[in-house]
């Protein structure tokens, strides 16, 4: 069953989205030659501790770090670790924050130093995949209308997207109903309506689509050992449009 929002409890999730987008606007100044994701992770502990805010997926389905920390080829989950990163590298950080009663989500990939142009443009052909995406969340739309803008432009760039990981539903949990999927065809899925709490975080391989799983049950990363890059907003449907929670250009 897809839930909507009261304002009660879309005022909580937006007091989670803005510490969420600070959060990673303090990430970003991190992101040099000889950090390490283990760092990231502990950082984010702390700060959201000193704020009296949680790492939702921390313990969920037993995962046990604050942050998910994906690494070049790594499409997502990636465990934090303590390998140093290096000039070039590309990093997503991923994480849920609870902040009084509320919860926000989002991804964002950075990169380790100066970035090329071939990277440049993936780590921008992904981040403006999920505005297009975001523009589509109206009320009225449907669910595959944000999917198939995502999906076109993507794919008119030379890139392709990942089949087996979607946005969602939000809130009071983690991932609720609807999938939201970032590709399909427009019309299609069910109706976007007033008060939806939703994810949409595409993510856009240089390479094919296909991923495979590590090991360790969780990581999953591209078939081909491409790179992959992911950018994620949580959103509310509102009358007036999507209201982005954990816009970083709206926090200072």
């Amino acid at each position: 069953m897809i839930q909507r929002k009261s304002k009660r409890e879309i005022d909580m999730m937006v007091e989670a989205g803005k510490l969420l987008a600070k959060l990673h606007k303090e990430i970003a100044k991190m992101m040099k030659p000889g950090v390490t994701t283990m760092e990231v992770d502990r950082f984010v502990e702390k700060y959201l501790a000193e704020r009296g805010a949680t790492a939702e997926q921390k313990g969920y389905q037993g995962y046990e770090y604050a942050t998910c920390a994906s690494i070049n080829d790594e499409i997502c989950h990636g465990f934090p670790r303590e390998d140093v990163l290096t000039q070039g590298d590309i990093v997503t950080i991923d994480m849920v924050v609870k902040y009084k009663g509320g919860l926000a989500d989002s991804a964002w990939t950075y990169v380790i130093g100066e970035a090329d142009e071939k990277t440049q443009k993936l780590l921008d052909v992904t981040k403006k995949s999920l505005y297009l995406g975001i523009e589509q969340a109206k009320v009225g739309n449907r669910i595959g209308d944000i999917g198939h803008a995502i999906q076109t432009y993507a794919e008119k760039e030379g890139y392709s997207v990942v089949r087996d990981f979607t946005g969602h539903g939000i809130g009071p949990t983690i991932h609720e109903e609807p999938h939201i999927p970032h590709y399909g065809l427009p019309n299609k899925g069910a109706r976007l309506k007033e008060g939806m709490a939703i994810t949409i975080e595409p993510m856009l391989n240089e390479g094919q689509w296909q991923m495979q799983m590590d090991d360790n049950g969780w990581t999953a990363r591209t078939i081909d050992g491409s790179r992959s890059a992911q950018y994620e907003h949580t959103i509310i449907i509102t009358k007036d449009g999507p209201l982005i929670l954990t816009e970083q250009d709206d926090v200072e």
